[in-house]
């Protein structure tokens, strides 16, 4: 017996792209989502950006959650021209740059905080693929 369980839930996930719009409800002043960091706590290694944006799959590691932000010589050995295989960014946020060039798992910024908890049983294998009962 298999089952699959699909993750729909309207209301909770309308509200978490609303949030993540930056349009959401949240009583903390000047609260915005991070798509760096988030993107550094729950894909390190970029795995998931590699699926679903190929123009990108010849940078290596977390540098795929920052594409602009590499230098020519590094674009040009990935195969990828900002602007013409890959959109430039229409914004940068000013929070992401602590971000940039970042390697998962925390940053030197998290003071007594504890780091982001890996989800390494949860990779891009977790999601997308059914474990058949013995």
């Amino acid at each position: 017996l298999s089952i699959l369980k699909v993750d729909y839930d309207v209301c909770s996930n309308y509200g978490n792209w609303l949030y993540s719009a930056g349009i959401g409800n949240d009583p903390r002043d000047n609260r915005k989502f991070n798509m760096i960091k988030q993107g550094l706590d729950y894909d390190g290694n970029g795995d998931y950006i590699r699926l679903w944006v190929p123009e990108l799959q010849g940078i290596k590691g977390a540098d795929i959650h920052t594409p602009w932000a590499l230098s020519s010589a590094a674009l040009s050995q990935a195969g990828v021209t900002l602007g013409e295989t890959y959109p430039r960014p229409v914004v940068t946020a000013p929070e992401w740059s602590r971000h940039i060039h970042q390697r998962p798992g925390g940053s030197p910024h998290t003071r007594g905080r504890r780091a982001p908890v890996q989800h390494k049983d949860r990779g891009i294998d977790f999601y997308f693929s059914r474990k058949k009962d013995a």
